[in-house]
């Protein structure tokens, strides 16, 4: 039965994670190498469960202690006693490699080791380590409290025992799950990001305007944002990131990402969190 979890990332998926363990009664240590990132991690966690407490979602109570079962650090191997650990750190392979390395020597031979990725193989992850078996995906959505999905991936190694925990774990935190077999994107990325390229890709070529792009495909086809808000929401590094790794794991020129895109990245145009993508913020 776990009860401890470890969360490494304190970033918006990170402190969302750390948010529903601890909501569910676990005991969360939450590590990034930042102090400052961790103080706004726990501000935010605050925020979203004074938020939730106001909407009658949780009672008042609940936010303190909440907030009581999570624990910072920004040493790793304060991570040595966890039972369960779930990386979300930037979307980078070399990161998340070096990361899965470090975190197979501190923790304890039986803990499960997840990552948050929304793209990397988690074949690949798993091979850095030495407990393959134990080593899966899990992929909140963005706003992890809010959002019902968790996208569970399975790699080559990993066992039947591993996913039954992680599955298990999902049904306390009163989310649904969908399984996906491990090839780049899963499910949710391989079928989102290629139509949030088209969008640039309809944007680039002078088809229609950002906000009849966004109109179109909101009120056409009954979705809650435009393609275009989505990826400045996402974050348009990000939805480059995952568009290269369907791109250079399938070979496929489909996935090819908007030259517009690659530019926007590049001037450092990253959507909500920069202040300026598609729409200025």
């Amino acid at each position: 039965m776990i009860k401890t979890v470890g969360v490494l990332g304190a970033g918006q998926m990170g402190n969302g994670i750390a948010h529903v363990f601890a909501q569910y009664g676990f005991q969360v240590v939450l590590f990034d190498v930042a102090d400052a990132q961790l103080e706004k991690a726990i501000t935010t966690i605050r925020q979203n469960l004074e938020r939730q407490a106001k909407k009658g979602v949780i009672p008042d109570a609940l936010v303190g202690k909440t907030v009581g079962r999570i624990m910072t650090t920004n040493n790793m191997t304060d991570l040595a006693h966890v039972e369960f650990a779930v990386e979300a750190v930037t979307e980078h392979e070399p990161l998340k490699l070096d990361i899965f390395r470090k975190l197979d020597d501190i923790v304890q031979p039986s803990a499960i080791l997840a990552s948050n990725t929304s793209s990397i193989p988690i074949t690949k992850i798993a091979s850095v380590t030495t407990r393959p078996d134990k080593v899966i995906g899990m992929h909140f959505m963005n706003p992890v409290p809010l959002m019902k999905l968790v996208e569970i991936i399975r790699g080559h190694a990993t066992s039947e025992e591993t996913f039954a925990v992680t599955s298990g774990l999902v049904a306390k935190l009163e989310k649904e799950m969908a399984v996906s077999q491990d090839y780049p994107g899963f499910i949710v990325n391989r079928v989102l990001i290629p139509m949030i390229n088209e969008a640039i890709f309809a944007l680039y070529e002078g088809i229609a305007t950002v906000e009849d792009i966004d109109k179109g495909m909101k009120l056409g086809t009954n979705q809650p944002m435009g393609p275009l808000t989505l990826a400045d929401f996402i974050g348009l590094d990000t939805v480059l990131a995952i568009a290269n790794v369907l791109y250079d794991g399938f070979k496929d020129p489909k996935y090819r990402p908007c030259p517009l895109l690659v530019k926007m990245v590049n001037a450092g145009y990253l959507g909500r969190k920069s202040g300026r993508g598609f729409y200025t913020y």
